[in-house]
This record gives structure tokens, C-alpha cells and sequence, in this order.
């Protein structure tokens, strides 16, 4: 029975019974517009006052409705007030304008539902309850029996006088079922008519997947940058440690190499949780690339104690900017693989970084001794696999390992084709 009871007057029952008089009220105007077709048509003068011709005036006035649907802003509309009042998922709506003939006919038909069952449904939520009331009044009230009030003749009986009640109580219940029961099946039609289209879902796929993508290369490009500052800083700040009393120069220079690093990089920190933050544009904040930055790179890894000898073959302005950007980014990396492996027992180790065109590639090769002076890092190995992800993305090849005691990191990416934007 308490089931029966939610199911008629329930949370869910009265909302969907707003949604329906809503849809009613939405009708009005059409249906005072096919009074003004309906009243010429037949001649009539009261079309207010017939109830075949007010049927008349709203058969008229759905049409009309459907043409008017085809607004766009009437599906985000529609789709919001069935989200919040009939408990439609919001997964299972769209809530953009239909932008396809499908799309729109659909919106079309379930526009004219609504105001269809709205229209019904409102009418009787506006007669049914005064008709109710009176027949439960009739048998106590004596003055509404005496009253001119248009009831039927069959009342003067006894036996109808006392199932008078009854029948009032019944077609409160019976509005309030056809309010549940209109309500319910318009929730079960809305995300067939309001829902995403194929096309619409296939959109939205790809634009969580495009956001998928740069919050992606946003995670590696600040995994390469606060990687590689944190490797120099700290390889930086231990040679200068160990020099501290014989050599003031170069902890000076240390340190300066420091603060240089860490104010460039809470740089970078910044512009990439910017984007995150506030979805900006990632163009807001130029990244570094192998043509402007890496003689930057290379000075300030040799800052901290790290001999590079970098052999570059590639004319400036020779590679595409893609290309130049994520070459700086593998070079940065491997480069921060070196100051972590490659220290010697003073902390100054010896990398070799060569970088130039070979059989229509551009080849990046970065070698250092493994002295095994730093052990793996729990939970490490990003860096490595975000370079083969760069180099898989440009259509190249990467491969790392250790060779006799020398690791060698060696990216091969082509340097035609290279797409302009990753």
C-alpha cells in the first residue's frame, strides 16, 4: 500500500506532475491561437465554451508547437527541465541545440508530447479536484444539493447521494494515475528523443579524448621539466657540497645555476597547472625547443658538474617546431637520466649528447658511463617511457640500455611528415 501510495504521490510523482502542468502551461498560446482558427472555421462564437471545439483548438495548436521546437535553444531547455523533474540521467540526455534533421525531429515529437500530455493532464489537475470536492461535500452539505451548480439528475437519488464521496475520492486517484502514468512514460521516452544522437556521442568522444590527450602531454611535459630541474638542482648542490672549501667558484656558480633552475622551472610549474586549472589555451606559455633552448639546457647541466660534449649537426630553423620541441624534451630527459647515473666519485660524471640527420631521421643519441652510484628510484622509469610515448607519436623509434658499462639512449624520428600539433 506505502508503494502505491509513492508511486501516485510520491517526490518523483509530484515532480513529474510539475513537468506536466509546465507542459500545459507551454500550450496555452497554441491552443488560444487555434481558438482564433477553430471560432471562423465553424462558425462558432464560444469556442471556450465547447468542449469539442477547445479539442479542436488544441488539435490545431500542436503542429503549430512542433514548428516552433525547431528553435535551438528549445532542446537544452527541455532536456534540463527533464533532468531536474522527471529524474532522466544526465548521461542519457543532450543538452546542445539539435543540429540534424533527425535530431530536430525528434525534439519536434517530443515537444509535442510534452505539451500534448501537459495539456491533458493540466486541464484535468484544473477540473477534477472542485469536481471531487463537491461530490464528497454533497451528502453533508445540503446547500450545495439545492444549488443550481449543473449536477447531473441521477444525484436526487439516495443510493447516488451516498456513492457520490466515493466517486470523488475515485477521480482523485484517477488524475493522480494519469499524472504518474503520463509522467513515467514521457521519462521513458526522453532519452530516445532528447538523448544524443550517434553522431553526438561520437563528438563528445572526441573531445574527452582531445582533452585526454593534452592533459597527457601536460602530465609529461611537467614530468620532464620538474624532473630534470630537481636531477640538476640536486647533482648541483652535492658537487657543490664537496668543493665547498677548495673550490668557491664553482659553488658559486653552483648556486647561481641553482637559482636560475628552480626560478625557470616554478615558470613552467606555473603555465602548466595554469592550463590545468583554468583551461587555458596551452599556447599561452611557449614551450622550449631543441633550436632556442638547448644551448640553455646544456649550460646550465654542466653548472652542476656534469661534462657534456654535445656535438649538434642540425641547422638552425631546420626542423619543423613540433619536432624541435620534442627533441629538446628527449635530450632534456636523457640528460636527466645522465645526472642521476652518471656521477663519478666527485660527483662530476661525462655525458655525450650528438644530435643530427641521418638517413632522412633526426637521430639522438645521449651516452654516459653507469657507475651505479645512484640507485633506481621507487616507482622511476617515467622518463624513459615517456620518450618512447614522444617518439611513438611522431612515428619514431626509441631504445635505451647499458652496453659494457656505457648507457646509451638512442630516438630516431623522422623528420618529414611530423605533424604539427601533439
Amino acid at each position: 500500500m506505502r508503494g502505491f501510495v509513492r508511486l501516485l504521490f510520491g517526490r518523483r510523482a509530484r515532480l513529474r506532475w510539475v513537468h506536466l502542468v509546465l507542459g500545459g502551461a507551454l500550450a496555452t498560446p497554441y491552443v488560444l491561437v487555434g481558438e482564433v482558427v477553430i471560432g471562423p472555421v465553424t462558425g462558432s462564437t464560444d469556442v471556450f465554451g465547447s468542449f469539442p471545439l477547445q479539442l479542436a483548438s488544441f488539435a490545431v495548436g500542436l503542429p503549430l508547437a512542433a514548428l516552433t521546437s525547431l528553435f535551438p535553444l528549445t532542446r537544452p531547455l527541455e532536456a534540463a527541465a527533464v533532468r531536474w523533474l522527471c529524474g532522466v540521467a544526465e548521461e542519457r540526455l543532450a543538452f546542445g541545440p539539435a543540429r540534424t534533421r533527425a535530431a530536430r525531429a525528434r525534439t519536434a515529437a517530443w515537444f509535442t508530447l510534452h505539451l500534448g500530455f501537459g495539456g491533458i493532464v493540466a486541464g484535468m489537475t484544473l477540473a477534477v479536484p472542485p469536481f471531487a470536492v463537491v461530490l464528497i461535500a454533497l451528502p453533508l452539505v445540503a446547500t450545495l444539493r439545492d444549488s443550481r451548480l449543473g449536477l447531473p439528475d441521477v444525484l436526487d437519488h439516495t443510493w447516488a447521494l451516498a456513492l457520490a464521496p466515493v466517486v470523488g475520492v475515485l477521480s482523485l486517484l484517477a488524475l493522480a494515475g494519469c499524472a504518474a502514468g503520463a509522467g513515467a512514460l514521457l521519462a521513458r521516452w526522453a532519452p530516445a528523443l532528447l538523448g544524443p544522437a550517434p553522431e553526438d556521442r561520437l563528438a563528445a568522444a572526441e573531445a574527452r579524448a582531445a582533452d585526454l590527450a593534452v592533459r597527457n602531454r601536460l602530465a609529461r611535459e611537467l614530468h620532464d621539466s620538474v624532473g630534470h630541474a630537481l636531477s640538476a638542482v640536486t647533482l648541483q648542490a652535492s658537487a657543490a657540497r664537496r668543493v665547498l672549501d677548495s673550490d668557491p667558484d664553482f659553488v658559486r656558480a653552483a648556486l647561481a645555476a641553482i637559482e636560475d633552475t628552480t626560478r625557470r622551472t616554478v615558470g613552467e610549474l606555473d603555465a602548466v597547472l595554469g592550463v590545468l586549472r583554468d583551461g587555458d589555451a596551452p599556447g599561452t606559455a611557449p614551450a622550449p625547443t631543441l633550436d632556442a633552448d638547448l644551448d640553455g639546457l646544456l649550460r646550465h647541466t654542466r653548472a652542476g658538474g656534469l661534462r657534456v660534449t654535445a656535438t649538434v649537426a642540425v641547422e638552425p630553423g631546420a626542423l619543423p617546431p613540433v619536432l624541435s620541441r620534442e627533441a629538446y624534451r628527449i635530450v632534456q630527459e636523457g640528460l636527466s637520466n645522465a645526472l642521476k647515473h652518471a656521477g663519478g666519485p666527485d660527483g662530476r660524471g661525462a655525458v655525450t649528447v650528438r644530435i643530427g640527420p641521418a638517413d632522412g631521421h633526426l637521430e639522438i643519441t645521449v651516452e654516459n658511463p653507469v657507475t651505479g652510484a645512484a640507485p633506481a628510484r621507487p616507482g622511476g622509469g617515467h622518463g624513459l617511457r615517456g620518450i618512447a610515448d614522444r617518439a611513438r607519436l611522431l612515428g619514431g623509434t626509441a631504445e635505451a640500455g647499458a652496453e659494457t658499462g656505457v648507457w646509451r639512449l638512442c630516438v630516431r624520428l623522422p623528420m618529414s611528415g611530423s605533424p604539427e600539433g601533439s
